[in-house]
């Protein structure tokens, strides 16, 4: 019998009908790997695209498993799926359109080794024009929303700031490497969160459990979502409401949810006013948020555009 060699860590990547994002991530990845003098894998979970993602994903020379997929399925449940079959002992969590620089894996890895309490460590995420993005934040609640309202959000809720490695209370996971023992150790994640919120949830079930999370500044990705212009399709203004509804009455009050809604409506509103007056912003837009905030049960979001999408054409 074979001995079965051990990984130190897994890349897990889930793509949705982006393949030449996804080509690029995988390029970003074998660079990594060949920088590195530890034993990796990497796997991809393809979530029923039609575009030949997963086709390309086998061809690519980063050596990915491919998981495909027949049915769409939420993130939350597709992290947790990659997070159980990884062999790391650190998972590096990568959407389809994060793209690593040099150095982030080792970065992000010597973080969590040096921190044996830290159950997630999130990079510093870059726009394609090298301008950094805010990628971790204080958990969401009453202080927080007041705080968009009083329009001081950068001030008091953004926390990716700063040269060194610090505590957060949650990073975005288009660049999260997490210790697989302390994912285990609460659940995975919560597939009630069909995406949006899903990694704010884990984050504070980490920190519940005694874990914490951090921003590793020196490890670096460009999201290339940055580059999404013009109108938000409305489900998923519905599902990103619907979702940060769902964390605040999952870890907080019913009370505390009802606050949350009325002033994060209230932010949404002078972002409407102002966009009336300033040229390059669509007041529609804004106010489309302020109804899912107020209304978050209401509509049809992402979660239901999957289900019509797995049920197949209408004949």
């Amino acid at each position: 019998m074979i001995p079965q060699v051990a990984v130190e860590l897994s890349y897990c990547i889930v793509n949705t009908e982006h393949r030449e994002l996804l080509q690029r991530c995988l390029d970003a990845v074998a660079r990594e790997r060949a920088s590195v003098v530890y034993d990796t894998e990497v796997l991809v979970l393809d979530n029923a695209s039609r575009d030949g993602s997963a086709t390309a994903a086998r061809r690519h020379p980063a050596g990915a498993e491919v998981i495909g997929l027949r049915k769409r399925r939420g993130k939350g449940e597709n992290d947790s799926a990659l997070l159980e079959r990884a062999r790391g002992r650190f998972c590096l969590m990568l959407n389809e359109d994060s793209e690593l620089l040099p150095g982030a894996t080792e970065a992000l890895r010597t973080s969590l080794i040096e921190h044996p309490r830290a159950g997630a460590a999130g990079a510093a995420l870059y726009d394609p024009n090298s301008v950094r993005q805010p990628s971790a934040w204080r958990f969401p609640g009453p202080a927080t929303a007041l705080a968009g309202a009083l329009l001081a959000h950068r001030r008091f809720t953004v926390q990716s700031r700063g040269e060194r490695v610090r505590e957060v209370h949650w990073a975005q996971s288009a660049a999260l490497m997490v210790r697989r023992d302390a994912a285990e150790e609460i659940g995975w994640f919560d597939p009630e969160f069909f995406v949006y919120s899903d990694e704010v949830d884990f984050c504070r079930r980490l920190r519940d459990a005694g874990w914490r999370t951090l921003y590793v500044p020196a490890a670096r990705a460009i999201h290339h979502e940055q580059l999404v212009r013009g109108p938000i399709p409305q489900r998923r203004i519905v599902e990103f409401s619907r979702n940060r509804d769902r964390y605040m009455r999952k870890h907080h009050s019913a009370g505390a949810a009802w606050v949350v809604r009325w002033l994060t409506a209230w932010t949404y509103f002078l972002r409407t006013v102002a966009a009336l007056v300033l040229p390059g912003h669509d007041p529609r837009r804004y106010w489309r948020h302020v109804r899912a905030t107020l209304g978050p049960e209401r509509g049809e979001g992402l979660r239901e555009a999957a289900a019509e999408l797995n049920r197949g054409p209408r004949l």
